[in-house]
């Protein structure tokens, strides 16, 4: 049977959980329909995703329409949560991105547009809420061809929109208009096709029209988009149908090498750790032996997502999404099967806030801890952060949502109370030049039995940080280039002001060892010098995150706006002013997007709405900020090895 995985993906509100639970029902796989306001649906299924009416976490149903089997997994719309996407993304054979037809294209939709685009992930769009009062399909339409980088069809047509009496018709590719408007879109994307639009319409049958549509949607080349109502259902079975025939299935091979990835991480009633495995090749099953990138685990257990349950099983195949249990070292991103390795590819920017978290009683410290590293378990972008000498604690975010959740989580799961202080914006620090270290054994006052040269280089905004050797493998036992590059990684999360270093280039220049005094410990504790050398020939930069904004105001109230985003050092970068509502769009200090926040009520009285995504970062003029580091600090030689207690002599 063909397989798709499919993401469910939108801005907050836009009735994406609402489409999931109206998807099920119509598939046959729920009785009735649950309600997010109720807090009875069948993907949000915490006690705070209930409470909250939110998605938090990501969650797996399977369903089958028609001829294909379809793994649904409904995502969080709020970006406080957009690390949950985030995990999803590597898994997805294809998307519908929900936008809600009152409110139109929002922040979060340009957002996952452009991330579903450079992975590669067909998508479709389903234009929700077309019963709501204030509903415009067709500028809708508009809005998705202007603001996005997309060629969007539309596929329906709507009466009565924005009222509870409105009905939706799929578009006929043998009737005119639609069959002239859909041999147009087709036929820039097609050569043969285009020569028999100006030749010989007559080839242009309507299945060789679909045909070439399902493949162009597969290419990213086309993004139907359909109308409906979540909440009414009309609209529903046209895109079940698009489904079905147009979105790019998978033929799982479970005859094929084990192949797959681990893409969500949760803990079982007794704190034993259950993955969420998506296997795309061959067969595993109860009690064997996975290969993991940390090595081979048992598998304790199997359940398999299947006809909208999670059913115990022996076995799960190609195509199959299941919960594992045994494997006790996995993490998010792994890749199982022969091969295994780690994806550490980020679809979406870092977050931007960090916050240091305090237990309301003072022995709870290590329970905390605890308690915090199980759930960066679930969500790796937490990134926790421990002074040791402090005793601190400090976690990153996203936003003051996520903080909310973290703690109510601590408390409901953990039995916890906790107390955040005022959160940071978290800057990072980018090579300026070229820097080399270097320090060989026994040689200049190293007491490490190793040879380390290291030479750092910046690389592209945006392309992350890369390693590589140019040096003979041969020299040493892989296990020790190994511990060079696992520190490097682990360095390069406090750079010279104590920021996480970005998009910077490593190359080991040089490597030794004394065999057989040498262990991989020399090399940990080395590397971290020779790299802090290296960095600091090259010097860095502290750059500051950006956010991009989006304003909609009253027209009339542009002026005084635009004076208090200047005096928050703010760029607009596009105004546009239709009838009595304008929008500015700029980019913005993300350390000034709560202040601005703030004054917007008073500065638009109260009819102003300001989204803000990340944008870049930026360096930092002025005084440079710091941050206090934790651990031993190899920029300090001397300081360093006495917390080693490694002295030279």
């Amino acid at each position: 049977m063909r397989t798709l995985n499919l993401g469910i993906l939108a801005h907050v509100d836009a009735g994406k959980t609402s489409l999931t639970e109206r998807l099920l029902f119509a598939a046959g796989v729920i009785p009735k329909l649950g309600s997010v306001d109720a807090g009875n649906t069948q993907t949000d299924t915490l006690e705070l995703e209930r409470q909250r009416g939110i998605t938090i976490r990501s969650a797996v149903v399977s369903f089958a329409i028609g001829g294909a089997n379809v793994n649904l997994i409904d995502t969080p719309g709020h970006p406080d949560f957009i690390a949950e996407v985030e995990r999803t993304l590597g898994v997805l054979d294809a998307a519908v991105v929900v936008v809600s037809a009152v409110e139109g294209v929002q922040a979060q939709t340009r957002v996952l547009v452009r991330a579903l685009q450079r992975l590669g992930v067909p998508f479709v769009f389903f234009l929700n809420k077309v019963d709501r009062l204030g509903a415009n399909y067709a500028n809708t339409i508009k809005a998705l061809r202007e603001q996005l980088p997309v060629r969007p069809l539309a596929m329906s047509s709507v009466t009565e929109a924005g009222s509870k009496s409105a009905m939706v018709a799929a578009l006929d590719p043998a009737d005119d208009p639609f069959r002239a408007l859909l041999r147009e879109a087709l036929a820039e994307n097609d050569e043969a096709l285009l020569e028999d639009y100006l030749l010989a319409p007559e080839r242009l049958t309507v299945q060789r029209m679909h045909q070439a549509l399902a493949g162009q949607v597969g290419r990213g080349l086309l993004h139907p988009a359909f109308a409906g109502s979540a909440a009414t259902g009309v609209g529903l079975s046209t895109l079940m149908e698009a489904i079905e025939t147009l979105l790019p299935a998978q033929e799982a091979d479970p005859d094929g090498p084990v192949a797959g990835r681990i893409f969500k991480i949760e803990r079982g009633w007794g704190g034993e750790k259950q993955a969420y495995l998506a296997l795309t090749s061959g067969t595993i099953a109860l009690r064997h032996m996975l290969d993991l990138p940390q090595g081979e685990a048992r598998i304790t257990g199997i359940k398999v997502f299947e006809a909208g349950k999670l059913m115990p099983a022996t076995t799960l195949k190609a195509g199959q999404i299941g919960r594992i249990s045994g494997l006790g070292d996995a993490v998010i991103g792994d890749l199982v099967g022969a091969g295994a390795g780690h994806d550490e590819r980020v679809h979406f920017a870092p977050p931007t806030l960090e916050a240091r978290v305090l237990p309301c009683h003072k022995a709870d410290n290590a329970a905390l801890w605890t308690a915090l590293s199980q759930l960066a378990e679930q969500d790796p972008l937490i990134n926790l952060r421990h002074d040791e000498e402090a005793g601190e604690i400090f976690v990153s975010l996203y936003g003051e949502v996520q903080k909310e959740v973290i703690q109510s989580t601590l408390a409901l799961d953990f039995g916890l109370e906790v107390v955040f202080l005022e959160s940071t914006v978290i800057c990072v620090e980018r090579v300026l030049g070229m820097g080399e270290g270097l320090d060989e054994v026994f040689r200049g006052g190293n007491p490490f039995v190793a040879t380390v040269g290291l030479r750092v280089e910046p690389r592209p905004a945006g392309t992350g940080n890369s390693f590589v050797l140019d040096v003979s493998l041969g020299l040493m036992p892989t296990g020790f280039y190994r511990a060079i590059e696992e520190t490097v990684h682990e360095v390069l999360r406090q750079g010279v002001s104590g920021w996480q270093v970005i998009d910077c280039h490593v190359t080991v220049t040089k490597a030794g060892q004394k065999a057989p005094m040498t262990t991989a410990a020399d090399f940990r504790q080395l590397t971290p010098l020779v790299l802090a050398a290296a960095l600091a020939e090259a010097k860095t930069v502290v750059c500051e995150p950006v956010s991009r904004f989006y304003l909609d105001l009253p027209a009339s109230m542009v002026g005084a706006m635009v004076t208090a985003l200047a005096q928050a050092g703010a760029v607009v970068t596009d105004t546009a002013i239709d009838e009595s509502m304008a929008r500015l769009e700029g980019t913005i200090a993300a350390a000034m997007v709560h202040g601005m926040q703030q004054q917007l009520p008073g500065l638009t009285g109260g009819a102003g709405a300001m989204e803000c995504v990340f944008d870049h970062y930026a360096p930092i003029s002025g005084t440079v900020r710091t941050r206090l580091r934790s651990g031993p600090d190899p920029f300090h030689r001397v300081d360093y090895l006495i917390a080693l207690r490694r002295l030279p002599g």
